[in-house]
């Protein structure tokens, strides 16, 4: 667990653990993440990883054990508060997860527009996003005619088109050439210097040497000793 400023936690977990059936894919895990973090989760393909990224957005339940985002214990939210709690999260998918059918513009625009903005004010919205990651001349284009690299910054840009407080980012260059990587590693760290607390489930130690931060290291559902970097 880190040990920092209480006054600046955004993220606690107390003794949380999840089972699936007589599988469990985490034990026992206690972290404390500070506002405007950049922590990497780093471990081999099962550790658990996307359990612990799913878990803090609302994707599944703790079995065991309790979540706090920003002071809210996730367990005594009721289901009408669980949108507006995800609100607050950013999420970021090594394959995408964008609508082939829409464009760039139109994907992006999902997120405030859920959020209930105006017309003028998510127009404005994207195209900012988008100039932040490089692609406002590609606005009109669909997803499939992009390369994979393009891809992924348009996610960024979907994930921080509501100004989220928290992006988690699950493998997100895992996919990715090591050009396109180092360009997507470099545009996360950019929005964490704007702000915001970034968290990143990663394999790749080479990819975490390089950027810095603090790293959590997980291996078969446990929690290993933090070490900063």
């Amino acid at each position: 667990m880190n040990k920092g400023n209480s006054e600046n936690l955004l993220i606690r977990m107390f003794h949380v653990y999840r089972r699936y059936g007589n599988h469990s894919a985490l034990f026992d895990i206690n972290l404390d993440i500070q506002k405007n973090e950049l922590v990497f989760i780093n471990g081999p393909s099962g550790a658990g990883k996307t359990t612990l990224l799913r878990l803090l957005y609302l994707g599944e339940q703790p079995s065991e054990g309790q979540i706090l985002i920003d002071g809210i214990n996730l367990s005594r939210l009721t289901k009408n508060k669980i949108p507006l709690m995800r609100r607050n999260f950013g999420l970021i998918f090594q394959d995408f997860k964008l609508i082939p059918s829409k464009t760039v513009f139109e994907n992006v625009a999902l997120v405030p527009e859920v959020a209930g903005r105006s017309g003028r004010l998510v127009q404005k919205k994207v195209s900012s996003v988008l100039r932040a990651v490089g692609m406002e001349d590609k606005q009109n284009a669909f997803p499939l005619t992009l390369s994979g690299g393009e891809q992924q910054r348009v996610a960024i840009a979907r994930a921080v088109a509501g100004d989220p407080k928290i992006i988690l980012a699950d493998e997100p260059t895992g996919s990715l050439d090591a050009e396109s990587a180092g360009m997507i590693v470099e545009l996360l760290k950019e929005f964490h210097l704007r702000g915001s607390t970034v968290i990143i489930a990663t394999h790749d130690t080479e990819l975490i040497r390089k950027t810095g931060g603090r790293t959590v290291y997980l291996k078969q559902g446990r929690l290993h000793q933090p070490t900063l970097q």
